[in-house]
């Protein structure tokens, strides 16, 4: 300890925990509006994910707190099943998480392709750019991405009518995004660790109290806590509901990945202390078991704070637990400044986060890998907007699926001249599985009558059931044609053997 704050480690901590403090604040509150639950239930989980995640993590640098990636789905929960269920669906979640860690099953959540992650991210900030339009102009938004879209125009036209919506609140809005373009672009160097999200919302909350602007407000109590929903016995019966257990297990499977995705790009950002991974996902399984009993929003290790804490030159997971007691403090001393906030500034904060998130840019640097990594990309995003969430990542974890099975059954079949008169040779190059059943019965159905088959098995890395089969087939009616098919048999089948025993 007395070496930590020598080497003015503590220094380094207490500066990054307030920058990402000032990053957390309105993050926190306004995926909670995104979520359809009040800021409150954001504010918590952020101090959860602050405290008690950053003092057990294992991730040293990575930050915990309600992510914009789970604000769909939890927009959808509540919306469905109310917001009593959403506790209970986040502490199986949780649960579902630390069973995981215990049992060392981390590194299997980061098998999932970086293209469907992707695609994930940006059918989310997709969708969270068609709700927050709506909350822009202090509208209800619609229950469906698509929806939105389509309501769009209506709402606009009805709030410039005055027949619902706000054009003082779409002021408010655009002029908060317009502050954060302004600032991305124009900060001074010495300003870099002041967050443009925090700069819009004291400047325009600022004004709209200065010019006594009637738009909506931040709805939060005095007693922060006056909000937690504990569960019931009546609330976690309801679990035994099918959709609420794919509800759970959805919470769990996404959460898990963006967490430990965000955990391995952290760590590429440092030179410091690695990432335990099991112990990552047992940590974040803690802080949802919480989030679930005080029924606030499910977490993640979320990448945009976590960032935030390097780039600030935070030294250990102090600066994280430093943060979550600075957003405590805040909201239990300052309850009356957070309730100033126009919510149609939050829904500016999440119209620009939302759109950083769908960056159609990275398609490019995806192709590098294949075409097939690029259209992964695309279909899992447009899949999450026309579908759901977890349609949209189940279809483009399929597809990456389907391309890994052509990738790995790639053959080459050729028939070939060979010295003996009346022979050809089958050439094999690479793994003769069922996928290429098609093409080599075309290729055998070439051969002329009366020819003797030589196949050639040397480049043959595997061969399965059905192509065996089908060799063994055509060599028992190649004499009915005149024709005979020359094996070796014995290393044929090795070919086999040879992946049985590597699997």
């Amino acid at each position: 300890m007395r070496s930590y704050f020598s080497h003015g480690l503590f220094g380094r901590d207490l500066l990054g925990s307030i920058v990402v403090f000032l990053v957390a604040l309105p993050l926190c509150m306004g995926i909670a509006i995104a979520s359809g639950m009040p800021p409150a239930a954001g504010l918590i989980t952020g101090i959860v994910g602050g405290i008690v995640v950053g003092t057990i993590a294992g991730s040293p640098l990575q930050v915990s707190g309600p992510a914009a990636g789970l604000a769909v789905l939890v927009f959808e929960l509540v919306r469905e099943h109310g917001a009593a269920a959403l506790g209970p669906v986040v502490l199986l979640a949780g649960l579902i998480q630390v069973i995981a860690g215990v049992s060392r099953l981390g590194v299997w959540f980061r098998m999932i392709s970086p293209a469907v992650v992707a695609g994930m991210l940006s059918g989310i900030g997709i969708l969270i750019v068609a709700s927050q339009l709506h909350v822009l102009i202090d509208a209800v938004p619609k229950a469906r991405g698509l929806e939105n879209f389509a309501a769009l125009p209506g709402a606009l036209l009805g709030a410039l009518e005055g027949k619902g919506g706000s054009v003082a609140a779409l002021l408010v809005g655009l002029s908060t995004i317009a502050i954060m373009l302004g600032w991305e672009k124009l900060r001074p160097q010495k300003l870099r660790f002041l967050p443009g999200a925090l700069l819009a919302v004291v400047i325009v909350t600022s004004a709209v109290s200065l010019l006594g602007t009637d738009v909506n407000k931040v709805d939060i109590p005095a007693n922060l806590f006056a909000t937690m929903a504990l569960p019931t016995a009546e609330t976690l019966t309801a679990l035994a509901q099918p959709a609420l257990l794919v509800s759970a297990l959805t919470f769990a499977l996404i959460a898990s990945a963006e967490t430990l995705l965000s955990a391995a790009a952290v760590d590429r950002m440092h030179t410091g202390a690695r990432t335990h991974y099991d112990r990552e996902l047992t940590a974040q399984g803690v802080g949802n078991l919480i989030c679930g009993i005080l029924g606030a929003l499910p977490m993640t290790g979320v990448i945009v704070r976590s960032a935030a804490n390097v780039q600030a030159g935070s030294a250990t997971r102090m600066a994280t637990i430093l943060h979550g007691s600075w957003l405590l403090v805040f909201a239990m001393l300052l309850p009356w400044l957070i309730r100033a906030t126009p919510v149609a500034c939050l829904a500016g904060i999440l119209v620009f986060t939302g759109v950083k998130m769908v960056n159609f840019k990275q398609m490019k640097s995806l192709a590098t890998y294949g075409r097939g990594t690029a259209m992964i990309y695309l279909v899992t995003t447009l899949a999450i907007v026309v579908t759901d969430l977890l349609t949209g990542v189940l279809i483009g974890f399929g597809l990456s699926i389907l391309r890994l099975a052509l990738q790995s059954s790639r053959l080459q079949v050729d028939l070939a001249d060979h010295d003996e008169p009346g022979a050809v040779m089958l050439q094999l190059d690479g793994s003769a599985t069922f996928l290429k059943v098609p093409a080599l019965a075309r290729t055998l159905e070439r051969v002329p009558p009366n020819t003797r088959v030589l196949l050639e098995v040397e480049r043959l890395h595997h061969v399965d059931q059905a192509c065996l089969e089908l060799l063994t087939e055509w060599g028992r009616n190649a004499k009915a044609r005149g024709c005979e098919l020359v094996v070796d048999w014995k290393a044929l089948h090795l070919r086999v053997e040879g992946m049985r025993q590597a699997a």
